[in-house]
């Protein structure tokens, strides 16, 4: 039985700034191609078989750059694995929503606000998850299944595939380059590994 290798994209200019990028599709910093570069020498020691891609280009680069658009591997990309919608957050970092709120403000607890976009509850993260994690588990019969995406998106597929709620994915900190695995132990979803880096 496979592993789901959970990958967040490379660094990209609002991830280093600390800024919220939902649906914004900005590209990788050098940094950030330097992230997908490292991670190919560590996947590439993975029996990957299929790969789920967001469709955004910051996700869509790493995985080219790890090698999973070749050798075999049956890559799609993935709509529902998007980050989150943040609405009127998008672009901002999280001490500037605090100042507009007039409180400490976290996604976990708060959510998100309509703005240029209507932005999306944890619960509709969940749902769109969970979608993907139907798809994936029957094919982990055949080896280990990548996923790249977002660092929010991520962080509540990992929540959920362990039996939590959502909000749970306050707990899965996941930085830009860097996996994370999830498997069994003795038949139950178990989180294997987490936040790892390259070499």
């Amino acid at each position: 039985m496979g592993e789901l290798v959970v990958v967040r994209h490379g660094q990209t200019e609002w991830s280093a700034s600390g800024q919220h990028t939902g649906l914004t599709d900005l590209p990788l910093l050098p940094n950030g191609e330097d992230d997908g570069r490292r991670l190919h020498s560590v996947l590439e020691q993975r029996e990957i078989t299929h790969a789920f891609v967001s469709p955004l280009v910051r996700a869509r680069h790493t995985a080219e750059l790890a090698g999973l658009f070749e050798g075999g591997i049956d890559a799609r990309l993935e709509p529902d694995l998007v980050e989150v919608d943040y609405g009127g957050w998008e672009g901002l970092t999280t001490p500037e929503i605090s100042e507009r709120v007039g409180r400490s403000w976290s996604l976990w607890h708060d959510g998100t606000v309509p703005g240029d976009s209507p932005g999306e509850t944890l619960a509709q993260v969940a749902e769109r998850v969970d979608r993907v994690l139907e798809k994936a588990r029957p094919l982990l019969a055949d080896g280990d299944v990548a996923l790249v995406a977002h660092g929010h998106v991520l962080r509540v597929l990992a929540a959920r595939w362990i039996g939590f709620g959502p909000e749970q994915g306050a707990l899965f900190p996941l930085a830009t380059g860097r996996y994370g695995t999830l498997g069994f132990e003795h038949e139950w979803p178990a989180l294997t590994s987490w936040n790892a880096g390259c070499p």
